[in-house]
């Protein structure tokens, strides 16, 4: 028979194991204390009373307080930074704390030189400036994007960061590519655009016409304002849903063709290796895909008592309709409650009221989408998969929780 989560009631009869669930909280909302957080500036201590002493006057450009210091993790090449997830609120990430990847390093564009081409098979090439781009109507939507690697590669990353943090969610404005597109006017018996971006990488990725003509955006604002330089200043392909090397940073070219041009990029990389031999190509959607924030690896609770479980959700297919949570190792499954608002193709927050006796427990969190796609679990894909693909990981992530409170990566 299924248990109950605990509601008001056990909450407000749980006694002195609230008042340390709630310490944990009082740092940084729903996790635990960040180690690189832990101890402000000594140098420079805070007024006992801060009614007492004059604060800073206005800055230009808005920093966050010094006692603030969550980052993000650089790869040890240099070619990546994972998003602190576990220290995150609500859906939105921070526009600094985003997550990249690229190949050849950050490029250092000009706005007032970049150009955007679109020819191919097309009636009327154009040559935009940013200025002209602009011009054009816009829209903003809040989507996550995440790299089609993220998780397998890190799988046994002891936090949610190391293992799972090239996943954010932003808002994002530009003009929709399909405008665009109708502006050249694409010719008869076009199927496929090939996008090209200006680092020097030359990053290249085929993309069928009809996603194109969909809900893909030529982007050019994050959160309210431009870009940063490593999402692709000034401007960058923005296609929901779909893996994100394919949402080509620093846009300089759009080819409209007849077919998929097979670049390095679709070829010897992002391709899933079967156990037949064969591999799985083009496979765009990212699956359906939820993680338990808090409490999560690396982090310790203070002892027994309620505690807030609290995650993420997303699908690329779509909205997510239900995330159930496990705190006995997946035996049981209950519902979570999901935070307004549940977009499609973002993150959707999820809650779960906890009790902890001081028990040795697995948490663990699966989500469903708006299409009925299941999270799966890790044996179910490698018995799909085989052991040697590297993209697209999307199964349960389990975290132990010991009898002293510190909690690891029971997926590892």
């Amino acid at each position: 028979m299924k248990t109950r989560s605990s509601n008001r009631r056990d909450f407000l009869k749980s006694g002195a194991g609230v008042g340390g669930a709630l310490l944990v909280g009082a740092d940084s909302g729903n996790a635990a204390p960040n180690p690189q957080s832990a101890q402000p500036d000594a140098a420079q201590p805070a007024p006992d009373d801060p009614t007492k002493v004059p604060g800073v006057p206005a800055r230009p450009y808005g920093e966050r307080s010094r006692f603030e210091r969550i980052l993000r993790t650089p790869s040890p090449q240099g070619t990546s930074s994972g998003t602190p997830l576990q220290d995150l609120t609500g859906i939105i990430t921070p526009s600094s704390l985003h997550f990249e990847r690229h190949h050849a390093g950050v490029p250092d564009i000009d706005p007032r030189r970049h150009r955007l081409l679109i020819h191919g098979m097309v009636d009327r090439p154009l040559i935009l400036t940013m200025d002209e781009l602009k011009r054009f109507p816009s829209v903003s939507r809040i989507y996550f994007m995440e790299c089609s690697g993220n998780g397998y590669r890190r799988k046994g990353g002891r936090t949610v960061q190391e293992a799972h943090g090239l996943v954010s969610c932003a808002e994002w404005t530009g003009v929709a590519l399909s405008l665009l597109l109708s502006e050249a006017g694409v010719q008869q018996g076009a199927g496929w655009i090939v996008a090209e971006g200006s680092d020097a990488a030359k990053m290249t990725r085929s993309i069928p016409l009809t996603k194109a003509m969909n809900d893909v955006l030529v982007a050019y604002g994050q959160n309210g304002e431009a870009l940063r330089p490593e999402q692709g200043y000034p401007v960058r392909l923005f296609v929901p849903g779909w893996e994100g090397n394919i949402c080509v940073k620093w846009l300089r070219r759009i080819k409209v063709v007849d077919q998929p041009y097979m670049t390095r990029e679709e070829t010897s990389k992002y391709t899933d290796l079967m156990p037949d031999g064969k591999a799985r190509q083009f496979t765009f959607e990212m699956d359906p895909k939820s993680l338990i924030t808090f409490p999560s690896g690396g982090q310790k609770l203070p002892g027994p008592g309620f505690y807030e479980i609290s995650g993420l959700a997303w699908s690329g297919r779509g909205a997510i309709r239900r995330v159930e949570v496990s705190v006995d190792g997946g035996r049981i499954w209950q519902d979570a409650r999901l935070q307004s608002p549940v977009l499609p193709i973002a993150f959707t927050r999820f809650r779960f009221g906890w009790k902890w006796d001081g028990a040795e427990v697995v948490l663990q969190s699966r989500c469903t989408d708006e299409h009925g796609d299941v999270q799966p679990v890790l044996e179910d894909l490698v018995r799909a998969r085989g052991e040697n693909w590297g993209y697209h990981f999307n199964p349960i992530q389990g975290w132990k929780v010991s009898a002293d409170g510190s909690v690891q990566n029971a997926l590892a």
